[in-house]
């Protein structure tokens, strides 16, 4: 079973969630602020993090910021209605997704489940190692090299950059990434996937605003460039 972490100052909010998840059968740990979120973060193994923005002591952002030092576990940030900067900015600091207070449970669930599994294709996987450029990609480990150098991707950044390595110079729209690597295409906002672009980016690419791979055909969407 996976053992997810739910971070929320709001007691009532905070149970009722413990209560819902845990009927999925997930394994619940819940903490208050951004200290004990941190230290449950320290001391035990997650699968998944659900992260309230607003946080006493130490803000949603900057624990995200702190976990992404460490790890590469999912993390899925809630934030106030309508405060876009916010939800950005908890992309930015490495967020995998985002869910706007006040939300439906159903909601909540279904976005944990597509950060959870592999939605691309599973054809993708069955080469166990890609060398491509200057990349060796291992798709067993989801490990990528980079001029013999590691690169510590995300699981949705190893996602984007296998299905766009998979399909060189195939342009993928914003929708289609979103439905392809989030799993859904009716409720998910576009600017997810904009702004995983742009750190992965940052992460492979000598300089992230004249990219070598990972290019923009305006208005269409996103591909890899092939030589």
């Amino acid at each position: 079973m996976e053992k997810l972490l739910v971070v929320d100052d709001e007691p009532i909010l905070l149970k009722g969630l413990k209560f819902s998840l845990e009927q999925d059968e997930y394994v619940i740990d819940t903490a208050v602020d951004g200290e004990d979120a941190l230290d449950k973060f320290r001391s035990g193994e997650f699968d998944l993090i659900v992260l309230d923005l607003m946080l006493p002591k130490i803000d949603g952002i900057e624990v995200c910021r702190r976990i992404r030092e460490k790890s590469t576990v999912p993390i899925i940030m809630l934030t106030a209605k309508g405060d876009d900067d916010s939800k950005i900015a908890g992309l930015e600091a490495g967020a995998d997704d985002y869910l706007t207070k006040p939300f439906n449970i159903l909601e909540l669930k279904a976005r944990i489940k597509a950060v959870l599994r592999r939605v691309i294709p599973s054809e993708l996987y069955k080469t166990p190692e890609i060398r491509i450029d200057d990349f060796i990609i291992n798709t067993l480990g989801r490990k990528v090299v980079l001029k013999n150098e590691d690169i510590n991707l995300t699981a949705k950044e190893f996602d984007l950059l296998l299905l766009l390595v998979m399909n060189r110079d195939k342009v993928f729209s914003r929708e289609e990434l979103l439905e392809i690597i989030w799993g859904y295409e009716y409720f998910g906002d576009v600017r997810t996937v904009d702004v995983h672009i742009r750190r992965l980016r940052e992460k492979v690419e000598s300089t992230s605003s004249h990219p070598e791979y990972i290019l923009t055909k305006w208005g269409v969407g996103y591909y890899f460039r092939n030589q």
